[in-house]
């Protein structure tokens, strides 16, 4: 038992130790960029069509034999003068007919993804991205966006959502694509789209608000310690961590997550009002087969088979705002990911913040 208690006592240092190494090496890092100009980032494109012709590529040369794979390369030359001829034909005919030339050309794919966490911090990212394909995009184009996200802070995918909205008002069809997870602002900022595919059992929904926070009065009262609150305005703060809450704080409380949920109800049924929102802005989920049956999804695929039945009609493109980082970032962004992890994980326990 004592050298249990020992051991027990050296992991407890331990511990310690490891959590002031990780603070002070965040703050250091912090400190190194605060005077540091911010990095600027650029646009990647990949054409994704070639992606799925190497993978064609590689998997008949794999399995066909030597004369097969001859008489397919000698149709693929075939093919390539063909398209060279066509696109000379074209070039030509431009001069005397533009738009004909124009309806000829390959309808333009873009594909953006979001893969969001609580404070939607991918939003930074989808703004550039969104900003440079609409200096080329247009009406006979599409764009699509995979999204992944179990929802979080209200205005910050109110902001994310606001972004998807901008495709939508250049009158750009838009679609989302769901192969995990949409919920509360997850699936309000799939609602903007044209149209919404989901795997079967992707979760989808969850319309709803939620907020909590732990109360420590009693365990101060008891204590004798006291914690004074200070505000201007009635209603600067309804609910406190460390004072002792009322019931009038309470009840105004609840009257704004009611808001934000009828502001959510509302935003929902104006994007999608083939939803009955009476029936599902209740918080709960539902699987991919099961939200089709409740309109909140428009069809059954996963990203990638909606992709590859898109090739090779369309030309594809990736879309990415890549923003190189320092070796100092990269240990900054580690340690603080390994805090926002344990942050998380208490305010999924204890937090006070509105969330979706």
């Amino acid at each position: 038992m004592e050298f249990l208690s020992e051991y027990g006592l050296f992991l407890a240092k331990a511990v310690t130790l490891v959590a002031a190494v990780l603070f002070l090496v965040a703050g250091l890092v912090a400190l190194g960029s605060k005077n540091k100009k911010e990095a600027e980032g650029h646009i990647e494109v990949k054409k994704l069509n070639e992606k799925f012709e190497d993978m064609l590529h590689t998997l008949q040369s794999a399995i066909l034999d030597e004369a097969e794979l001859k008489l397919l390369d000698k149709d693929h030359k075939n093919e390539e003068k063909a398209k060279k001829k066509e696109a000379k034909a074209k070039l030509k005919s431009k001069s005397k007919d533009d738009s004909d030339s124009d309806e000829a050309a390959k309808k333009r794919v873009f594909v953006l993804d979001f893969d969001g966490d609580t404070q939607a911090s991918a939003v930074d990212n989808l703004r550039e991205e969104i900003s440079a394909l609409l200096t080329i995009a247009t009406s006979a184009d599409e764009v699509v966006v995979k999204l992944e996200s179990p929802g979080g802070m209200v205005h910050t995918y109110g902001l994310a959502a606001s972004q998807l909205q901008r495709i939508v008002d250049k009158e750009i069809p838009l679609t989302v694509a769901v192969d995990a997870v949409a919920a509360s602002g997850g699936y309000m900022m799939a609602c903007i789209g044209n149209k919404i595919l989901a795997a079967p059992f992707a979760i989808i929904g969850s319309i709803g608000v939620v907020a909590q926070l732990p109360n420590f009065h009693r365990l101060l009262k008891k204590n004798d310690i006291d914690v004074e609150l200070l505000t201007a305005g009635e209603h600067k703060r309804t609910l406190t961590m460390f004072g002792e809450n009322t019931e009038k704080g309470r009840q105004k409380f609840l009257e704004d997550l009611e808001d934000v949920h009828s502001l959510f109800k509302d935003f929902v049924s104006t994007h999608r009002p083939q939803v009955n929102i009476s029936e599902v802005a209740t918080g709960e989920i539902w699987y991919g087969t099961r939200a089709i049956d409740q309109n909140l999804i428009d069809e059954i695929k996963t990203s990638d088979e909606y992709l590859q039945s898109l090739h090779p009609e369309c030309d594809i493109y990736s879309i990415s705002y890549e923003v190189k980082k320092s070796l100092q970032e990269k240990i900054g962004i580690s340690v603080a990911s390994a805090a926002d992890g344990v942050i998380n994980r208490l305010i999924a326990r204890f937090g006070h913040e509105r969330r979706f």
